[in-house]
Parts: C-alpha cells; sequence; structure tokens
C-alpha cells in the first residue's frame, strides 16, 4: 500500500506538468509571454501601451547604402565608390573622378554617368564596370 502512495505521489506532478504544456481547445499554445524581472528590463524598453513598430521593406525605394567601399579590378588597379544614396562618386585608378546617376532613378545597384554613358552595375560585394570602347569588368571588394 504504501508503494502506491509513492507511486501516485511521483506521478502526479508529471502528469500534472504534462496537462499544462498540452492545450486543452486543440490549438498551439503561445511562447512564453511572462515578462522577466523588473530588474531584467531594459531601461529603454518602450512603455507598454507605446504601439508596435512596424518594419516595412519597400525594394522600389533607393536604399540608404550610404558609404564608401574600394574594389580591386584584376590588373587594371583600384577604384573608390562612394555611394551617395541616388548616386554614386567613383573615384578611378589613375585618380580621375566620376559621377554615376542611378539608372532608372528610383533604384540602387545601376548607375549611368550622363556625358559618356559609362555605367556601373552593383550586386554585393561585386561592381560591374562597363566603359565605352572597353571590355567590362568586375571588380571586388
Amino acid at each position: 500500500m504504501a508503494l502506491r502512495g509513492t507511486v501516485w505521489v511521483s506521478v502526479f506532478p508529471l502528469l500534472a506538468i504534462v496537462a499544462a504544456c498540452v492545450p486543452q481547445d486543440g490549438a498551439p499554445k503561445a511562447a512564453n509571454t511572462v515578462p522577466p524581472p523588473p530588474a531584467l528590463q531594459s531601461v529603454a524598453a518602450p512603455p507598454p501601451s507605446a504601439p508596435a513598430t512596424k518594419i516595412t521593406t519597400d525594394l522600389t525605394a533607393p536604399r540608404s547604402g550610404i558609404g564608401t567601399a574600394t574594389y580591386r579590378c584584376g590588373n587594371n588597379g583600384m577604384i573608390t565608390i562612394q555611394n551617395l544614396g541616388s548616386s554614386l562618386h567613383v573615384v578611378g585608378p589613375d585618380g580621375a573622378t566620376e559621377e554615376f546617376a542611378a539608372s532608372p532613378a528610383n533604384q540602387s545597384s545601376r548607375y549611368q554617368e550622363a556625358a559618356t554613358h559609362d555605367a556601373i552595375v552593383i550586386d554585393g560585394r561585386e561592381a560591374l564596370v562597363m566603359k565605352r570602347g572597353s571590355t567590362p569588368q568586375t571588380c571586388r571588394r
């Protein structure tokens, strides 16, 4: 009889835990939503009544990829490209500078120089440089 009581006392807490983990209405249970204790909460966290910030990605809008990168173009040296968002400022291996505007204006990967029709296409860590009268060359960061 004492053994039956011991088994019941040992099994009952386990059954209670399993029953708490299994949804009773067939719907999946949400993750633990208990907030952390006040000592662990971030000081910069917004108040609970503040609306959640919605993140929207618009692939047609120019990215704010403003920055400067140097690309190695095989044996032809290195070029430096300063991305200004809707245009590029390019310094060639000979120190000459060119300005390339986004072409078309609402994107951030293809750029063209108006006077010479030279073009640059940026794809991740590569830049395809196309100069009039020359073979296109791929430059890598």
